[in-house]
């Protein structure tokens, strides 16, 4: 069956999935689901599935679920989006937990960042679930602890699950391709000095020894600049001594910096650097979220070039940093909605969201 037909002769059913997957939103708007506290969602999300007669599994507050005819010897296709949000931006007019419709606009906490996303990639999932003869497995993952980056999220389920070949994560991207990411490093900067007291020539000050530092981070370029993430970025964000009181000369200062990677470096390149560069103590307070890029000829991208979307490089992070195999970043909603006031989706990127991903599949299938 080709594309077309398979498309047209379910759209009775996409139809009605898409009514769905707005019911199902709207619920978990409702239900308060900040990172580590995602029980109750993970709850209506497994409850769903349920329904549907779709066995799940779960770890915490992690969900997850294979299609009916899952063949281990078949290439495995994850299809993952989290359901955890941060709390409510302060300037928020409406009740964050009240799903309200209004000019087109399904508003609430999570309904962009990346709820839409989660539901509309349920839906595919379930378009698919019982379909026999496909070339890929499809397995999906809601997730928890996105928004904080924390160990009891997709880290902890990806060794239970199938071997995956090369994923979907689910984030709002106005539905064009996110090929690649910038990788996060955060880095403890500190410099040690001699107190003393400020009133007479006592002491070495750390925060003077830690300047050259600051400025070396402010001016330092890497040389290599990607196509489509740019240069590497480094931000002093935060500087500070021991000191409570004027009078003394602090004996130790930290500065914290930002350090945004392009996918042309390893972490280790870049620490590798900066150590002979900065003449303090440098430490990096993780190495998980580090850069990823998909070749542009993989499979997955030549399907959506197939369906006109456009790709570019994200600089914000996501789960897609934890995944050790290719993963596009793509969904509906758009990232400048995320952690803002009175979020929203509008409904429409929902129903496009799940028939874009359910073309995408189909788009591969027939590629084989």
């Amino acid at each position: 069956m080709s594309q077309t037909n398979n498309i047209q002769e379910n759209s009775a059913q996409i139809g009605l999935l898409q009514k769905e997957a707005k019911q199902l939103l709207s619920k978990l708007i409702a239900t308060p689901s900040f990172s580590k506290e995602e029980d109750k969602t993970a709850d209506l999300i497994q409850d769903y599935l349920h329904q549907k007669k779709v066995k799940t599994e779960r770890k915490k507050n992690n969900v997850w679920a294979t299609n009916l005819h899952f063949d281990a010897s078949k290439p495995s296709v994850l299809l993952n989006s989290h359901h955890d949000t941060v709390k409510p931006n302060k300037g928020y007019t409406l009740d964050p937990f009240s799903p309200i419709e209004n000019e087109g606009k399904l508003f609430g906490l999570g309904s962009n960042d990346a709820g839409g996303c989660l539901v509309s990639l349920i839906a595919c999932f379930l378009f698919y679930y019982d379909q026999q003869n496909l070339p890929y497995n499809i397995v999906l993952v809601a997730s928890a602890e996105e928004e904080i980056s924390g160990h009891d999220g997709i880290e902890l389920v990806l060794p239970l699950l199938p071997k995956i070949d090369f994923g979907i994560v689910g984030e709002p991207t106005l539905l064009e391709m996110a090929i690649a990411e910038r990788g996060l490093l955060v880095l403890d900067v500190v410099a040690t000095g001699t107190s003393g007291h400020a009133a007479r020539e006592e002491g070495e000050s750390a925060l003077y020894k830690i300047l050259p530092s600051i400025e070396w981070f402010k001016n330092y370029e890497f040389e290599k600049v990607s196509e489509l993430l740019g240069k590497v970025k480094m931000t002093v964000t935060v500087i500070e001594t021991e000191n409570k009181q004027h009078n003394v000369v602090p004996s130790t200062c930290k500065i914290v910096v930002d350090v945004r990677v392009n996918e042309l470096y390893t972490f280790e390149e870049i620490l590798a650097t900066i150590g002979k560069h900065v003449h303090a103590k440098v430490t990096p307070r993780s190495l998980r979220m580090r850069a990823t890029s998909i070749n542009i000829d993989h499979v997955l991208i030549q399907a959506g070039k197939a369906l006109g979307k456009g790709y570019y490089g994200s600089v914000t992070t996501s789960d897609k940093a934890l995944m050790p195999f290719p993963t596009l970043k793509m969904g509906p909603g758009d990232s400048a909605r995320s952690h803002t006031a009175d979020e929203f989706i509008f409904v429409k990127e929902i129903e496009e969201g799940i028939s874009t991903y359910i073309q995408l599949i189909e788009k591969m299938i027939s590629h084989e």
